[in-house]
């Protein structure tokens, strides 16, 4: 073996031994995507958002329950008649029970109407769920194609540098001319600029991600399409969509909860029974022996229910009826929008990913043939067939089909993911995420049925 192959041999050896520690250690989308999961803010406030929702239900069980209120007082008097002066004072203290019996059926779908909006909750939750994970997934994306972008338009930049020195060489030994200078310097100074861009855009990118997935985005690793996780066909997506999308759902979930609620208004104008029952005693100085014992103190109770039949209101109970109804009316159109929608992401995502897999194809033909130009136009240049702005304008065309790649790679990626997602698939399980599930119902679960207690079910 010659000391050429060894030394290149050592090097390879040394630089795949140094590399290696990276490779182990650099972020995969996935785990970019568990950790969006866990960390994201606008998730962690969504998913607090749904455990308000869940008191509801419990709020609304309040009205089957009993209501206990005690009550004490105590008054001082004093009474001047001429030369006599007498004190008196009275107290009392009770406690008084109250129980409705019926309330038009107020209180049933009350508690229907809590329930199917919880559900509506976390079906909302699960599509932003999903938004932050396609977010997160495209912050991904960005970054790794920012960050191409850069070191491309850095890799042109000593190209043009060199391109620069040999016009001037050229220039001194009498070959070339004050104009191939200046456009090698014209177009080095253009590529400056757009090299600052870049790195601004890189650096850019990088605080979404971070902002995004709740951690700054270090080695990251190439991703690939999730083409074995996606529909067939475009109507096998919308078909999907239309079944089990979370925002669709929630929406349906709504139409219930607003039924509920009208069903509750027209409760109000139906009779109302409650039963009450109290006991109290009181306290009185200088009373007649007859109306209390001999310490001055008298016991009473009372028991009894109370009918309520409402006949006008002022037109306030019809005019809720009304409301709840154009409510329901509102819910109703909600769902065709939602679906609308879905319909119209789901297909959007679909042609986005058509055209990034050919722009893919394309941009890589590009690229093999504009390299293959540029080293022919250089050569021409060097026997003076060629001129240095053919060389330029080489360089330019090589430099746009590389970033073109870059980005036609990012965007497919991106657009599996937003057809998982438009298909409302994106979720945990479906991608295998190494990361602990949030379970919205095990906060319901937990509070639904609480008659009494301040603290929440973490502790708080």
């Amino acid at each position: 073996m010659s000391f050429f192959r060894k030394s290149v041999f050592a090097v390879a050896l040394v630089s795949a031994t140094a590399l290696s520690p990276l490779s182990a250690s650099a972020e995969t989308i996935l785990g970019a995507l568990a950790k969006a999961y866990q960390n994201n803010s606008q998730l962690n406030s969504a998913r607090a958002g749904v455990r308000v929702t869940d008191e509801n239900v419990a709020i609304a069980k309040s009205g089957w329950r009993p209501t206990i209120n005690g009550s004490a007082s105590i008054d001082y008097s004093t009474t001047r008649r001429n030369s006599s002066t007498s004190h008196l004072t009275t107290g009392s203290f009770g406690v008084e029970i109250r129980q409705s019996l019926f309330d038009g059926f107020q209180t049933k779908n009350n508690v229907a109407a809590a329930e199917a909006r919880v559900r509506a909750s976390n079906e909302s939750l699960r599509n932003t769920e999903q938004n932050i994970l396609f977010n997160a997934a495209s912050a991904y994306m960005d970054v790794i194609r920012d960050r191409q972008v850069a070191a491309l338009t850095e890799r042109n930049l000593q190209f043009l540098s060199e391109q620069v020195r040999a016009a001037r060489s050229r220039f001194d030994v009498g070959e070339g001319t004050r104009t191939d200078v200046a456009q090698a310097d014209a177009s080095r100074s253009a590529a400056l600029a757009q090299l600052s861009a870049a790195r601004a855009q890189a650096l850019s990118s990088a605080a979404i991600y971070r902002q995004i997935v709740g951690d700054e985005p270090k080695n990251l690793k190439a991703a690939s399409p999730l083409a074995k996780l996606l529909p067939r066909s475009l109507d096998g997506a919308a078909s999907i969509a239309a079944d089990q999308h979370p925002a669709i759902l929630a929406t349906e979930h709504l139409v219930d909860a607003a039924g509920f609620s009208v069903k509750s208004a027209e409760g109000a104008l139906l009779p109302q029974l409650s039963a009450s029952a109290g006991v109290s005693q009181i306290h009185r100085d200088n009373a007649p022996a007859s109306t209390t014992s001999p310490d001055g103190w008298s016991t009473s109770a009372n028991i009894g229910a109370t009918l309520t039949v409402p006949i006008y209101q002022g037109g306030r109970a019809s005019a809720t009826v009304r409301q709840s109804k154009e409510s329901l009316g509102q819910a109703r159109i909600e769902v065709d929008v939602s679906r609308d929608q879905v319909r119209a992401a789901v297909t959007s995502a679909w042609t986005q990913y058509t055209a990034a897999r050919e722009a893919v194809a394309a941009n890589r033909e590009v690229i093999s043939a504009a390299q293959l130009a540029l080293s022919g136009v250089v050569e021409e240049r060097n026997v003076g067939q060629r001129t240095t702005l053919d060389v330029l304008n080489a360089q330019k065309d090589v430099i746009d089909a590389q970033i073109n790649l870059a980005t036609a790679e990012r965007d497919v990626v991106v657009a599996s993911y937003a057809i998982l997602s438009a298909a409302g698939n994106l979720s945990v399980e479906r991608l295998g995420l190494n990361v602990t599930k949030y379970r919205p119902e095990e906060h319901f679960n937990a509070v639904k049925d609480k008659w009494i207690g301040l603290r929440t079910p973490d502790g708080r």
